[in-house]
C-alpha cells in the first residue's frame, strides 16, 4: 500500500521543476514535461551537467501550453550570476512568451539522437544566453513529435532523457540519507534526483502489506495502477552528475550523493541507480493522495 505524495513537471528539460496537485498524465509523461529544450546555437542539447545554472530557471506555462514564463530568484531578488549581460529581462515577475507550434522546424541534438525542435524566438534565445553566460536558444517539441523509448515496456516521451514518468520513493531516499549520515554527511533535497512522482507507505498501511516502506521496492514494480493512470515498468534510474548539483543554489556541490550510491547501488550494466523510469500504459488524471496500486512484481535488475 503506497501513496502519491509529490508530482512534479520540468517543463523545461534542465530547469526548475513546479510542484502540482493534480496533473494530466499524457502518452508523452506529465503535462508539459520537458516540452521544451534549450539547446545551443548548434542546437545541441543543454543540460545541468554542464551548465548547471540551468537549475536556478524557473519556468511557468499555462494549463493549454500557450504561454511560458521564464523567471529566476536571481533576477526576482536583483542578484548578480554568472550569465550578466545587457539581454532581455523581461521585468521582475519574468519573460512571458506566446508558445509558437507553427514556426520552421529545426534539428536538435539529444544524447546524439537526432529530434526536431520548434525555435521559441529571439527574446526567449537573448533572455537565456544571458543568464546562463552562453549563446542559447529554446526549442518546444513539435505536435508530430514520435519519439520511442526503450525498456522492458516501449512508450514516447519529450525531450526527457529517456522513459516518460521518473518515480521514486521516500523510503529509499530516507535509506540513502542513513547511509550518507554514516559517512557524516548532511541529507540532500528530494530535488536533486528530479523525479515526477513521489511515493510513501499508505498512512493506513497494514504489517505485511507496507511495501512501500521498504527502500528501492519501486525497482521492482513491473505495472501500477495511479488514479485513472497505469504505469509499465521500463529500467532502473542510472544517477549521473545532475544529482550532484545543489538545485537551489544553481551549483555543483560535494560528492553526494554519488559517492553513498557507489558503495551500494552500483549497476552491472554501469553506473549506480536510484530510481525507476516507466512508460505510461493508459494516460489519465494523477493527483497527489492517489493510492498506488501494484498490479504485477518482478525481480529488480542487478
Amino acid at each position: 500500500m503506497a501513496t502519491v505524495v509529490d508530482l512534479f513537471t520540468y517543463p523545461i528539460k534542465g530547469c526548475a521543476g513546479t510542484a502540482v496537485d493534480s496533473t494530466y498524465l499524457t502518452p508523452a509523461g506529465l503535462a508539459h514535461d520537458r516540452s521544451f529544450m534549450v539547446v545551443s546555437a548548434d542546437g545541441v542539447y543543454r543540460t545541468q551537467r554542464r551548465d548547471p545554472r540551468l537549475a536556478l530557471v524557473r519556468p511557468t506555462v499555462s494549463a493549454d501550453g500557450s504561454r511560458l514564463t521564464l523567471a529566476s530568484a536571481e533576477r526576482e531578488s536583483g542578484e548578480g550570476g554568472d550569465g550578466g549581460g545587457d539581454g532581455v529581462r523581461g521585468g521582475d515577475d519574468g519573460l512571458h512568451l506566446d508558445v509558437t507550434t507553427t514556426a520552421p522546424r529545426r534539428d536538435v541534438d539529444l544524447f546524439g539522437a537526432t529530434f526536431q525542435g520548434i525555435d521559441q524566438g529571439e527574446e526567449a534565445a537573448a533572455w537565456l544566453s544571458d543568464f546562463l553566460g552562453v549563446p542559447s536558444r529554446l526549442v518546444r517539441v513539435p505536435p508530430e513529435h514520435d519519439r520511442k523509448t526503450d525498456g522492458l515496456t516501449p512508450g514516447t516521451s519529450g525531450y526527457a532523457d529517456s522513459s516518460a514518468v521518473h518515480l521514486l520513493s521516500r523510503a529509499s531516499l530516507a535509506h540513502l540519507h542513513a547511509r550518507m549520515a554514516e559517512r557524516g554527511a548532511p541529507p540532500l533535497a528530494m530535488d536533486r534526483f528530479r523525479p515526477n512522482i513521489v511515493i510513501d507507505r499508505h498512512p493506513e498501511g497494514r504489517q505485511g502489506e507496507d511495501w512501500a516502506a521498504e527502500p528501492h521496492a519501486e525497482d521492482r514494480i513491473r505495472r501500477a495502477t495511479i488514479g485513472a493512470a497505469e504505469l509499465g515498468y521500463t529500467k532502473l534510474a542510472v544517477r549521473c552528475a545532475v544529482t550532484l548539483v545543489d538545485q537551489e543554489a544553481g551549483a555543483r556541490g560535494g560528492p553526494e550523493p554519488l559517492r553513498t550510491l557507489a558503495g551500494y547501488r552500483r549497476f552491472s550494466a554501469g553506473g549506480v541507480v536510484f530510481g525507476a523510469k516507466f512508460s505510461v500504459v493508459r494516460p489519465g488524471k494523477l493527483s497527489v493522495g492517489d493510492e498506488v496500486a501494484v498490479e504485477q512484481w518482478g525481480d529488480a535488475e542487478a
